[in-house]
């Protein structure tokens, strides 16, 4: 007569895991907004400061690197920054993500959010 309840009593289980998640995911992207990386290129002389979540926040830059006749030089190289600031907020976030998987018992590889 009572037999399906087992099946609820999972579903129920699995809906409170997935709120579960959904908080602690809604926690982790906040966080990404105070985690910062920096991006550097011509050694150190053009550094981004980014957000884990890809935000540009601060640009550097050497006055050594300003010669008028350079200005492609100094363009290159801020552009080469942004895109390592960029891409170490990507692989940063990307980490999170995958340590809050782990936490939740969850496939390292699993891609979140659906």
């Amino acid at each position: 007569m009572l037999k399906g309840l087992g099946q609820l009593g999972d579903m129920a289980k699995m809906m409170k895991q997935a709120q579960e998640l959904q908080g602690k995911m809604a926690e982790m992207q906040d966080s990404l907004n105070s985690i910062t990386v920096i991006g550097e290129s011509g050694a150190g002389l053009v550094k981004a400061t980014a957000t884990a979540k890809g935000e540009l926040t601060a640009l550097d830059i050497d006055p050594s690197i300003f010669h008028a006749d350079e200005k492609e030089v100094v363009e290159d190289l801020i552009l080469a920054a942004v895109k390592d600031a960029q891409a170490k907020a990507a692989d940063r976030s990307q980490r999170e993500m995958q340590s809050l998987t782990e936490s939740m018992g969850l496939p390292a590889d699993m891609n979140l959010p659906f």
